[in-house]
């Protein structure tokens, strides 16, 4: 009878110990989180390039700065330079961790600042197949998680990670993402719409390490399964900590962003 008890309190405490799969889940996030803090701020240019079902393919030129902000979520401005219908087209983001994201679409022909209201932010970004929710810093705190298994792709092992968003208005029920347990970053996302369906794959490539420590992409390619469309955002020019401010995040500096 002793044996059985202490074999069965051996038992109890395993349990007590274990991991759970959505323990385990937020755990790595969180690490990914960890290791890609401390940032500052950075700028890069990139190529986007948009891909419609018949092949057919057009080009924009981008500017993009963006700025860390410890506690909540990061500031970003992109700047369209290309082609002329939309140069000077200007999108600011203030991601949040808990409340919903502030956005606006700085529209030159129309000469006026358009907030991006969020039951509208599942929608198109400039007619790529980017949503205006994928353009925001991934906050750990937007989502709750659960870890499906390991996998081993190309010789590299990842983490594969379920992630459902915790905000209102989401275009997407569950994204399914590839963690290179190495990096530490997202190498591939599965986007499943409100229908539980899959929508998009995110696959991200080309990876560089800036700093000694931060692993930015160069190749992003986003393929919309259901319009068989396609954006590829090509990045290059990466600078990091180059002493940009809080004025260079400022909304009523848009119309002036060049």
């Amino acid at each position: 009878m002793r044996r059985l008890i202490t074999i069965l309190l051996c038992l109890t405490l395993l349990d007590v110990g274990a991991e759970t799969a959505e323990e385990k889940g937020l755990s790595i996030v969180q690490e990914a989180d960890t290791r890609d803090t401390g940032w500052v701020d950075s700028k890069a240019n990139l190529q986007m390039i948009l891909t419609n079902k018949q092949g057919q393919k057009s080009e924009r030129s981008i500017k993009i700065v963006s700025q860390e902000v410890i506690g909540d979520g990061d500031k970003s401005l992109s700047i369209f330079r290309s082609p002329k219908d939309i140069k000077g087209t200007a999108f600011l983001s203030y991601t949040h961790s808990l409340k919903p994201d502030d956005q606006w679409l700085y529209l030159p022909a129309l000469k006026r600042v358009k907030r991006i209201a969020s039951a509208n932010k599942s929608g198109p970004f400039v007619g790529s197949e980017f949503a205006y929710e994928d353009l925001t810093s991934q906050e750990v705190e937007k989502y709750t998680y659960k870890w499906l298994k390991d996998e081993e792709v190309d010789g590299k092992n990842h983490f594969i990670v379920e992630a459902y968003p915790a905000y209102e208005n989401s275009g997407y029920t569950r994204q399914v993402v590839w963690i290179d347990s190495q990096m530490y970053q997202a190498v591939k996302i599965d986007f499943y719409d409100r229908k539980n369906t899959l929508l998009k794959t995110l696959v991200s490539s080309d990876w560089s390490q800036y700093l000694s420590k931060y692993w930015r992409p160069g190749r992003m390619l986003m393929t919309n399964h259901q319009t068989e469309k396609s954006t590829e955002l090509l990045w290059k020019d990466y600078e990091f900590q180059v002493g940009l401010t809080n004025r260079d995040f400022d909304k009523n500096t848009l119309k002036r962003s060049r």
